[in-house]
């Protein structure tokens, strides 16, 4: 199927073809008819699953349709709710990208920055605005927004939204709404909350479910190393040497640990930033910026904070302290081996974690490969000197080895690990 089987608009078609889109993903495919029809949509997708365009697509279309057109001042008619300003910004984007050619008018409004820019959007009209919950709602309270004239309601990352305490924030913004309008509800897992949530805003939904949570893309290799804490930064070194590895996003539990990671790359001369709670919104979108044009090596986050980061091509996810829910770890590495292409995911795992590895392997259903080509395996004794020097020779010999292959122009990618199946 192509996106023109999924008659859309010349105008849009003009624009994914400017975005190099021919074939839209399982999400897409499955959700743009039924949104084009006006049905309530509830959608179980994953990240990398292009669940954004399976939402905006549909939404610019039926906004840009003749009868939907409005005269006079711009009125919100569609509101999207995300949980974070990387999310909000990221589909900000998308929305600009679709309706290129339309003649809509979008925005996006988060907190953490001065609103006196936000609000001089709002004041001169928007068609379509994406926002998160708190600013939203201090908007709408200093007399900003109205929710009046909305048609079309996206409530988008469901879950994550209630694992940071938006619930409240998210009820609010409900009764808000005018009680006629179509409603989309995508959430990557469904436990009983979030769909007790969908109940309260969808009115007889087509569910569309699309790579469950348990579920990894087969285009994303995945390894693991096994060490001891104290050797997790020289590991970590050590995996970086691999000159595949040009764009990295390594993910920290804490905030602390992301910064930490940042300055010990810093001193081996190793372009990073880190983006977390703690960091301000400019430091983040500087960050992510130049992450995305190259001039960063390495971008480390916390989860949270990676949540909506889309990079096109990410190929190498590295989690540098491995997740207590298994779940994490699938949200994590679909960061790379989006939308069909190739992607590389490498877990540091250190004994006290050792059950979350087995845990996420239950929930995967399968192995993670453990890389036995390691210079720091998980064990009581340090290396020895002697252990060090043979270590340092056969890595200058692998190196070698790799660049006289790549001149050769031998075929087939080259890893640069060794790897055992357990």
């Amino acid at each position: 199927m192509t996106f023109e089987d999924l008659k859309l608009n010349p105008s849009i078609l003009k624009a994914l073809k400017d975005q190099n889109y021919s074939t839209p993903t399982d999400i897409q495919e499955k959700s743009i008819p039924l949104v084009l029809n006006k049905q309530d949509v509830l959608g179980s997708a994953q990240t990398g699953t292009g669940k954004t365009a399976a939402f905006a697509i549909p939404i610019i279309q039926l906004m840009n349709n003749r009868e939907e057109r409005q005269s006079g001042r711009r009125k919100i008619r569609a509101l999207i709710i995300t949980p974070t300003r990387e999310l909000a910004i990221q589909i900000g984007e998308s929305f600009n990208a679709y309706g290129k050619y339309t003649n809509l008018k979008s925005t996006v409004i988060f907190g953490g920055v001065s609103q006196g820019a936000q609000t001089r959007i709002l004041r001169s009209g928007v068609d379509i605005l994406i926002a998160t919950p708190g600013r939203l709602l201090d908007l709408m309270n200093q007399g900003f927004i109205s929710l009046d004239d909305v048609r079309y309601f996206v409530l988008d990352e469901a879950d994550r939204m209630l694992d940071m305490g938006f619930i409240n924030d998210i009820n609010k913004i409900l009764a808000k709404l005018p009680k006629r309008k179509q409603s989309l509800f995508f959430s990557a897992t469904m436990p009983k909350k979030i769909l007790e949530l969908s109940n309260k805003i969808l009115v007889n939904p087509r569910k569309v479910a699309v790579n469950a949570v348990s579920s990894t893309a087969e285009t994303i290799k995945q390894y693991v190393y096994t060490t001891n804490q104290s050797n997790k930064n020289e590991l970590l070194l050590h995996i970086l040497e691999n000159p595949e590895l040009k764009q990295v996003l390594i993910f920290s539990r804490t905030k602390h640990g992301a910064d930490r990671i940042v300055r010990n790359l810093q001193k081996k001369k190793i372009k990073s930033a880190a983006i977390h709670g703690n960091k301000s919104q400019n430091q983040r979108q500087k960050a992510l910026k130049e992450f995305k044009a190259g001039n960063l090596r390495v971008l480390v986050a916390t989860d949270i904070a990676a949540r909506g980061i889309d990079i096109d091509k990410l190929r190498y996810v590295i989690n540098f302290d491995i997740p207590n829910e298994p779940e994490t770890y699938v949200h994590r590495i679909g960061r790379c081996g989006r939308a069909g292409e190739e992607g590389v995911s490498i877990s540091i795992c250190e004994p006290e974690h050792n059950a979350y590895l087995r845990d996420i392997e239950r929930l995967i259903k399968q192995k993670i490969v453990l890389v036995n080509d390691n210079p720091f395996p998980q064990t009581d004794k340090p290396m020895t000197s002697a252990e060090k020097k043979e270590w340092e020779r056969e890595k200058q010999k692998r190196k070698q080895e790799f660049f006289a292959n790549r001149k050769n122009n031998q075929s087939g990618r080259k890893s640069g690990f060794r790897r055992n199946k357990r």
